[in-house]
Order: structure tokens, then sequence, then C-alpha cells
């Protein structure tokens, strides 16, 4: 149930009934008001004071109201600039619980958005421009380059729960110049990043040949991709490795929506559409994609993607993912 504070109008009418003599509970029926209240004005016109005098009190008095703005231990203040230094969120801070924190996550959000961490509230993730619903992408595309999306759920019933399917994009640079291919793991989250240095078919497909041989012969069960033109020479990639291929539907990049949301982390990590990714130095991207894989997120139960990965290879295929570590 809310409650409304007397109005200047209200409190104004009350004094004049209180001159006149008039009996608080018929104020009270003629105002829809609780007669306590009315009672309340009276006796504080009974001490000699005006209304003003009374308004004036209730100023000063509602200044003392609502929440107090909390203040944590120093101890846990050091911690949360450390993390939020390796760009954790209020979220992954108090849900990964490696220590205890004196506030709950609502809290942590009002605190980052007043700026007590130094954090610009508008650096977390979705606060930044987003397409409206039903928008469509209508660049670069080639037309449905290979098989769709829903035959990959007729070969593999349980795709949501099986490990090694792997989601590709490229994120490109200013300009259109430079770019990295973008690969994410499904069950995982692990996200792996070539430097492909073109947005050009000859390129991923050498880039992407040369990473997938690292690994035995049917270690990944599909690929999925969009349909923008550098993914256009797939076939080769796909006899070569014998790897199920699959397409998302034109202009639906919600369909790939782990890849589409890894590639914006990615953005505000570092690759940001104002810079030219031609020359982008291998350990950068190495570093990028390090520090990306060793942040805890929610849909992981908090635990990063790097630990989940090393749940699901053995301890020989670890070697394969050193540029993880």
């Amino acid at each position: 149930m809310t409650y409304s504070h007397l109005t200047t109008a209200e409190l104004t009418t009350i004094a004049n009934f209180f001159t006149q003599g008039t009996k608080a509970y018929k104020v009270a029926q003629m105002l829809k008001r609780s007669v306590e209240t009315i009672y309340r004005v009276y006796r504080y016109l009974k001490t000699g004071a005006t209304i003003v005098d009374y308004q004036q009190q209730y100023v000063s008095n509602k200044k003392s109201c609502g929440r107090k703005l909390a203040q944590l231990p120093q101890d846990e203040v050091v911690y949360i600039n450390e993390m939020v230094a390796q760009v954790w969120t209020p979220d992954t801070i108090i849900g990964r619980d490696d220590r205890s924190i004196s506030c709950n996550r609502r809290t942590l959000y009002r605190m980052f958005k007043r700026g007590q961490f130094g954090f610009d509230a508008k650096d977390l993730p979705m606060h930044g421009n987003r397409h409206p619903n039903g928008y469509v992408e209508h660049r670069g595309k080639a037309g449905q380059l290979g098989r769709s999306i829903y035959e990959r759920y007729e070969d593999f019933p349980n795709y949501t729960k099986e490990f090694d399917h792997l989601e590709g994009d490229t994120v490109q640079g200013k300009h259109h110049q430079g770019a990295v291919m973008t690969l994410v793991e499904h069950l995982s989250k692990v996200e792996i990043v070539l430097n492909v240095h073109a947005k050009k078919a000859e390129n991923i497909n050498r880039h992407l040949s040369e990473w997938l041989s690292k690994f035995p012969r049917h270690f990944f069960k599909s690929i999925t991709f969009d349909n923008g033109k550098e993914f256009a020479g797939w076939r080769e990639i796909a006899n070569q490795f014998d790897i199920h291929t699959y397409f998302a539907e034109v202009g639906a990049p919600n369909q790939r929506g782990l890849n589409e949301n890894n590639n914006g982390l990615l953005r505000r990590d570092g690759l940001t559409k104002d810079r030219d990714l031609r020359n982008l130095p291998d350990e950068l991207v190495n570093q990028l994609m390090s520090k990306r894989n060793r942040i805890p997120r929610k849909s992981l139960d908090y635990r990063t993607p790097y630990e989940v990965l090393m749940e699901h290879i053995t301890e020989d295929q670890r070697q394969l993912f050193s540029n993880l570590n």
C-alpha cells in the first residue's frame, strides 16, 4: 500500500479548519485522509507553531529518510577494484563467491553506477547501442551458403549438452581494414581468436585449417557460421576435416547468440571498431583471448570457460589449448 504525503494545499486547508475550530475527524472525511494524520497537524499547531513551521520541519525530517549509502570494509574495496581491473562485473564478483562481500548484487551495482569504484556503468555488458527487435542484417551477405542451422539439431539431437561444437564469425577493423576470426565452443564457451589479418575467404581458410590441423580428426563435431562472404570456401574446410558445417539464416545473428555476444566482449576488451586490425600483433590477440577465457560467467555457474574446458579434455589434449593459459 502506498502513502502520499500532505500537499501544501492540504496543509493550508487544515490550518484554516483548525483556526475555525472544525473537528479533526470532519476534516479527515473531507480530505479523505486518516484521522491520525489530521490530528498530528492539529497537535503541532496547538503548540503555537504555524503551518510554515510544520512544512519546514517536514522537509528537514525527509532529508533523513531513504536508503543509507552502503560502506564496505577497505579490504573488500581493494578486492573489488582488483576484480574490476580484470573486467569482472558486479554479478561476477558476487556470484563467483571467491570471498565474502558485505552487500548483495543489486547494492554493488548501485555502487558501480554511483562511480564508487571508478567504473563507468556504461561499460557493463548490454549497456551500448542495440538493434531493435526484428532487425535484419544485410551487410556482406552472400545468401544461404550451405546447410541450414535447423539441420544441426536433426544431426545432433543432444547438441546443447555435447562438447566440441563450434560457432564461427569475424570481427572487422576500422574502415574494413583487417580482421580476426572468432570461434566459440558451445558448451564451455571457450573463445578462440585467430589473427587472420584480412576478411577474405583465403585468409579464413588458411588460418582455420592451420588451427584445426592441431587436433585429432573428429575432435570437433560441427561448426556453424553466419553467411558472410568470407566463409564462401567452407566446403574446403568441411571436406578436409570431415566436420559438419552449418549456417544460420541470412540476417539472423541471434541464431549464433553466443558467438555474437563474445564478439561484443572482444570489442570492449580492445578490438574496437575504430582500430585497424591488419597488423595486429599475435601476442596481443593471445592476451585478449586468455583474459576473456579466464573471466567467470554466470551461465557457467560462475566458473571460467577455461575451467569448464579442462573438465572435457584429457591431460594430453591440454597442450592443444596452451595459448589460452
